[in-house]
């Protein structure tokens, strides 16, 4: 049985159709990447998977249980987190204070995820009681990246964790996704730098407005002369 498994999925702005039959799926252990251009659906898709906004038709199932149409809070305690585009961190707070919100679902102690946290994020252990928003922008994507991780999710949702970085701090930032992977976390990322993703990822699934264009083994396809040259500028 798949991690996730999405189905026909369709989500409404209003008037405007944001996702078009949406299928995907992701098995346990994968890194799974969407790739596309700007307002293909990549973000709509995982907010609605998330909870933040509601399919109007379709499955999400998340162990084989229904999660479509429940709220935030329910998903994620059920196992999903989502780190989100822009990274959402929570500017006036430390960023301690911060990770100990990511684990706000469990009762038992953070203190020891932190510091396992701490260990692979040296530079936010050195800042651990400055405030998010002092952060520089790499700075913050870690936070929001470890942030997620308190809950100790079964499946991770990263939107655009590379965006608006230095490409020293991609680099960084795609090498703990990798880690991350190694150690048995799933993850699903959307990311703009879709020749990083595809050869970071097992599976990729290409969307185009709002709907899966093509899909398969995410290294294969970063070869593709189609997706070379829509997505990647090349040839």
């Amino acid at each position: 049985m798949a991690l996730l498994e999405v189905k026909d999925l369709d989500v409404h702005y209003g008037a405007i159709q944001a996702l078009r039959g949406v299928s995907l799926t992701v098995d346990k252990g994968q890194i799974v990447t969407l790739v596309g251009s700007n307002g293909a659906g990549k973000t709509t898709t995982l907010r609605a998977l998330s909870g933040l906004v509601a399919p109007s038709r379709g499955s999400i199932k998340l162990e084989g249980k229904e999660i479509a149409g429940m709220s935030p809070e329910s998903i994620v305690r059920l196992g999903m987190a989502h780190s989100p585009e822009g990274r959402g961190v929570f500017p006036q707070l430390t960023v301690r204070d911060n990770l100990e919100i990511g684990g706000y679902i469990r009762n038992d102690k953070l203190d020891d995820d932190i510091e396992r946290a701490f260990v692979r994020f040296p530079r936010l252990k050195e800042r651990s009681s400055q405030m998010a928003g002092t952060l520089s922008g790499g700075e913050q994507q870690m936070l929001a990246l470890v942030r997620a991780l308190m809950c100790r999710p079964k499946l991770l949702l990263l939107d655009e964790p590379s965006l608006g970085l230095a490409p020293q701090i991609v680099q960084q930032i795609f090498k703990i996704i990798a880690e991350l992977n190694k150690e048995g976390m799933t993850i699903l990322l959307v990311e703009q730098n879709a020749l990083m993703a595809l050869r970071c990822a097992h599976v990729g699934y290409v969307l185009e407005t709002g709907a899966v264009r093509t899909s398969g083994d995410a290294k294969q396809l970063a070869e593709t002369d189609e997706v070379k040259k829509a997505y990647l500028g090349i040839g």
